[in-house]
């Protein structure tokens, strides 16, 4: 596979662009594989990508139900932090952070990874002195975070209402500079080029139907493509895990799959240079490059597989937004849609051995899916590769929740579409 490079564009530029090699083979499946990770998302694919860059092991298949990139990956609103207040979480979504910031070079592709910061708004004392609790523990774990103040704000992001006729008076916030977006599609395709041109082969359009056992232990899976049999079978489907679980006979697992819906505008010029956050309902929004506003909330509020979303949820996001900023009160939606997001009991994922023999486990990853995208497939990778977790991925077992080990970052107990 060719590298990228200014001589490369350059000399495509000049040819009419007709020499560009392709990205990702397009393989047939084979009989056995050493690793088959079921997901052809971001976790699968940089799961894919740390086996072979990191451990050594080469002979991998990714299977993706669809085509490259059609789930989650390709569905979110680019956000990348690691402002959490847990250390468990700190300590796993720091280590994610610091990938991000090499990760172009990694991959040698560029992800349009920009660090515009994150900004969360505080509408209250109270809640203002809660984020100066969480920015100290940030600290205290080596976590880059800043108290703002009003004038702050207001010099970061004037089209922001922070005045005191305000609905939700602004008091403050609490940023994290090094936080930032990324672009969804590149991050797909520079793992899945990354972990191709180790050896990985990437079969897309070959939907897992079921699995190969000898006794208890997992042996492969039955494909659209037929069977294909492996040492070890990983499974990085978000949304789609309970669905998949049942193929393997077990019915119940911590999580519950609902809905999350994102939005972008017309373009319009520069008028918001972070990632913000409202701090009085579930809000968040950042521009893209192009200069579409890129925005979301809450979940839909009910279970669904469904790739699109209510228009409950369209009313209530468009309220939010014109609360902190009424002068975008006119300018026009261009479109919406819908990712599977797979919510946990507290929040937190799953990153885990079992929970049977030959089989491993990636899932729950509520909001925080797409900014742990490097970290998840590097543990992920560690986890298969050593049969062990990392120390950045051992408290998030399968276990945790009938033994009391819970992460709740957030505080809002065992209620999956809270967090």
């Amino acid at each position: 596979m060719a590298e990228y490079s200014a001589f490369s564009l350059i000399k495509n530029a000049l040819s009419g662009n007709q020499d560009w090699k392709p990205a990702w083979r397009k393989p047939d499946p084979k009989a056995f594989y050493d690793v088959i990770v079921i997901g052809g998302g971001g976790h699968g694919l940089s799961t894919a990508y740390y086996l072979a860059k990191e451990h050594g092991i080469t002979n991998v298949a990714v299977l993706e139900k669809g085509w490259l990139g059609s789930g989650n990956v390709g569905r979110n609103t680019t956000a990348v932090r690691s402002n959490y207040l847990l250390p468990q979480n700190t300590r796993f979504y720091e280590h994610s952070m610091k990938l991000w910031e090499s990760l172009s070079h990694d991959l040698n592709y560029n992800v349009m990874f920009s660090q515009r910061g994150c900004l969360n708004l505080a509408h209250t004392p109270a809640q203002l002195d809660d984020y100066a609790r969480r920015g100290n523990a940030m600290r205290h774990l080596g976590v880059d975070a800043e108290l703002m103040s009003v004038d702050q704000i207001k010099r970061l992001v004037p089209a922001l209402d922070v005045s005191g006729s305000a609905r939700f008076p602004v008091l403050g916030g609490l940023m994290q500079p090094r936080a930032g977006t990324a672009r969804h599609d590149a991050v797909a395709w520079g793992y899945a080029r990354g972990a191709d041109r180790r050896g990985v082969d990437i079969i897309e359009n070959c939907e897992v139907t079921g699995f190969l056992r000898d006794g208890d232990r997992v042996t492969g899976v039955t494909t659209t493509r037929g069977d294909i049999r492996a040492k070890k079978v990983a499974l990085a489907v978000a949304g789609s895990t309970g669905r998949v679980m049942q193929l393997a006979g077990i019915s119940h697992m911590p999580i519950e799959s609902y809905v999350l819906q994102a939005f972008v505008s017309e373009s319009i010029k520069p008028i918001i240079n972070t990632v913000l956050t409202f701090g009085m309902g579930h809000f968040y929004i950042s521009q893209s490059d192009k200069g579409g506003l890129v925005y979301g909330g809450d979940l839909d509020g009910y279970n669904s597989y469904a790739q699109r979303g209510s228009l409950p949820v369209v009313d209530e996001v468009m309220s939010e937004m014109l609360a902190l900023f009424p002068g975008l009160a006119r300018v026009r939606m261009l479109r919406s849609w819908g990712g599977l997001c797979d919510m946990t009991m507290d929040g937190s994922p799953i990153i885990t051995t079992g929970p049977l023999p030959g089989m491993y486990l990636n899932c729950g990853w509520c909001y925080g899916g797409f900014k742990a995208t490097p970290a998840s497939g590097w543990c992920f990778a560690w986890t298969i590769a050593k049969d062990e977790p990392h120390e950045f991925n051992a408290p998030f077992t399968l276990d945790r929740f009938y033994r009391g080990l819970i992460i709740d970052d957030k505080g809002q107990g065992a209620t999956p579409r809270l967090h």
